[in-house]
């Protein structure tokens, strides 16, 4: 299945705006088990293509809710202390922060991290920029918080460069993205010049760079390689991304794993659920390659890893 026309969904849907799988549920929705899931944007793709046929596999049987706040937003929904607004599910770029983990503790949620897939965070240029390579040097010129106003062009992170204006687009700060890279390439996470465009969707960001010769952005793998047309990735100190420099280790620092964390009290009392979450582990294989992200080979122990943490 093309999963591609599901990344689009996402174009001018605003952080925390949840959207539900376009599959038919019967009228009576107060009798229809629902699975809520809200996070990030990065897994989006992959939780939504496993919703998406799980759903038609159950025939109408349950529903799933995918939102798409950020990491960070989602987590603040799966540690609510309102079980209204609590989710089962929160997709994840990044693992849940210490404060994150408060937050969980006082609600008395307990739950489990289950890597889904690998990324590689992806700085991308338009296709007509004559830039081709990046080091971690020159991303943390052009991206710490002392550039704000004083790197404009990109000439001034690299004499070699063309003298034209730098514009930048980025994730947002509820993004797992925008942690993971402000720590790894300016030294602390949150850390990061303000004067750019922020988006929670990646579309937005793929949007901003294929129409601005001179413009920036980094985001996950997945949005990139449903753009190439259109987008160029930068290499970092001289390695592209790819599943096979993301596997042997080679692209760093921006490679890392991607997460759902599930609630193993609903797990255990809802067996929806505890139904969809094995069929993630179940079809992972199947699904993360189809909507372009880079699979694992520990869906079958991670399996078992659930199962017992709810016996």
């Amino acid at each position: 299945m093309n999963y591609k026309r599901n990344l689009w969904k996402l174009t001018g849907v605003l952080a925390g705006v949840v959207t539900t799988i376009g599959i038919a549920v019967p009228a009576v929705q107060s009798q229809t088990p629902i699975i809520k899931i809200d996070g990030s944007s990065t897994v989006y793709p992959i939780t939504e293509a496993v919703a998406e046929e799980f759903q038609k596999a159950k025939r109408g049987g349950v529903r799933v809710t995918v939102g798409v706040s950020g990491t960070g937003g989602g987590f603040k929904k799966f540690c609510s202390n309102n079980p209204s607004v609590r989710t089962d599910i929160s997709d994840a770029s990044r693992p849940i922060k210490d404060k994150e983990k408060q937050m969980c503790a006082a609600a008395g949620v307990k739950y489990m991290a289950i890597p889904v897939a690998y990324d590689a965070i992806t700085v991308v240029v338009h296709k007509n920029n004559p830039v081709n390579n990046i080091t971690t040097a020159e991303l943390k010129k052009m991206w710490e918080p002392d550039a704000r106003g004083n790197i404009t062009k990109w000439s001034q992170v690299n004499s070699g460069w063309p003298n034209a204006s730098l514009t930048l687009y980025g994730p947002g700060a509820d993004s797992g993205t925008f942690d993971y890279f402000t720590k790894k390439i300016n030294g602390a996470s949150g850390a990061s010049r303000p004067d750019f465009t922020p988006s929670e969707d990646d579309n937005v960001l793929v949007k901003g760079v294929s129409n601005n010769t001179n413009a920036l952005a980094y985001f996950g793998y997945t949005y990139y390689e449903e753009n190439k047309n259109k987008l160029k990735a930068l290499s970092i100190n001289g390695v592209k991304p790819s599943m096979t420099t993301v596997r042997n280790g080679t692209y760093k620092p921006l490679s890392r794993p991607v997460y759902i964390y599930v609630n193993l009290n609903a797990v255990k009392t809802k067996p929806a659920v505890r139904e969809f979450v094995e069929y993630y582990l179940d079809n992972a294989s199947r699904l993360v390659p189809e909507v372009k992200s880079i699979p694992r080979t520990d869906y079958s122990a991670s399996k078992t890893n659930l199962l017992n943490a709810i016996r």
